[in-house]
């Protein structure tokens, strides 16, 4: 006779759960049904005017045009893009606030004594954006025109080449070490807070050389303000063609890609999540978006979710032994 209430309560209790999950997946259904309602923030972690701004800007205005609500781009440059991550990374998880992560996110780690941010626990994926290989490129009046000249050139001026970066931590820092580290020269880092501002004075011949991103270079190698030497991918590009590999030009096994991703706080709904992931991998495949793309040296993104979670893994642990092989770390 005892054990019947207990049994009704029992059973009170798992009606109610069920009533909670039920009311609960509702409201996550209804949230993503009513997403976007206003404006859209879409972080870029490094200066206006350099590749992942252009990249952010592309996409931005595509994706706010498939979502009906504007994606406005918010540069916040500085530490290598670690800035940026860390104030999405404290923005509140309502759909509204996204990431612009680069290839740079996942060698921040290996640099970086701290950050305020866990990369992949505090921030969560949402789709590969694009990639690009780097070219190492430098000022035109350097008198070389190969990666081995440029080697012998370094070695008969020690310490006195210069190499920019768009900050610390950055692709271009890190392209720059890893050339450094194989080809046994003494190059000197400048940490710049974007692209942009880099790329101004290594045609003011402040610096010397950098190996930057595609998009951000390909206007000023095209304009004859500096030369390109070589690209960094496994495989010649399409956008420089003639142009060899930093690997086949006497640096065996020197690869490296940059890629853009779109990222969210963690606690962002899954169903919005969702949405915004299937919105972007349409607006990639959009003709004008492939065409932009293709005429700078830039690939669209094809990872989704899972996808891109497996990779920026398998790339910390890659730029982890690269730092500590290296021996770069932040100053």
């Amino acid at each position: 006779m005892k054990t019947m209430p207990r049994r009704r309560m029992a059973l009170k209790a798992m009606v109610g759960a069920a009533a909670l999950l039920a009311g609960a997946s509702l409201h996550v259904a209804h949230a993503a049904d009513a997403w976007p309602s206003k404006p859209i923030t879409l972080v870029v972690p490094f200066a206006a005017g350099g590749t992942t701004d252009i990249v952010g800007r592309a996409v931005g205005q595509k994706l706010g045009e498939a979502l009906g609500q504007p994606v406005v781009v918010d540069n916040r440059p500085g530490a290598g893009g670690t800035l940026g991550a860390a104030n999405v990374a404290r923005a509140q998880p309502d759909g509204y606030t996204f990431l612009l992560a680069t290839i740079a996110h996942t060698m921040a780690p290996g640099i970086y004594k701290s950050l305020p941010y866990d990369f992949q626990k505090d921030l969560e994926p949402i789709g590969m954006v694009a990639s690009t290989p780097n070219v190492l490129i430098v000022n035109e009046q350097i008198p070389v025109k190969t990666v081995q000249e440029l080697i012998a050139y370094i070695k008969a001026h020690p310490g006195k080449v210069n190499y920019g970066s768009a900050g610390i931590g950055s692709t271009e820092h890190m392209s720059g070490e890893l050339f450094r580290a194989a080809t046994g020269t003494d190059i000197s880092h400048v940490p710049y807070k974007g692209g942009a501002p880099m790329m101004t004075d290594i045609i003011a011949g402040q610096i010397q050389m950098a190996i930057e991103t595609s998009p951000s270079a390909y206007p000023h190698i095209k304009s004859g303000k500096v030369r390109a030497l070589a690209v960094t991918s496994a495989k010649r590009s399409p956008a420089y063609p003639g142009l060899p590999t930093v690997a086949e030009s006497g640096v065996p096994g020197y690869e490296v890609v940059t890629w853009y991703a779109l990222m969210a706080p963690r606690g962002t709904p899954e169903a919005i999540k969702q949405r915004a992931g299937a919105e972007l991998a349409k607006v990639l495949k959009q003709p004008d978006v492939v065409k932009r793309f293709d005429e700078q040296g830039v690939s669209a993104g094809d990872m989704n979710a899972q996808q891109l979670g497996a990779f920026i893994k398998t790339e910390t642990a890659k730029w982890v032994k690269v730092a500590k092989d290296s021996g770069a770390k932040a100053e």
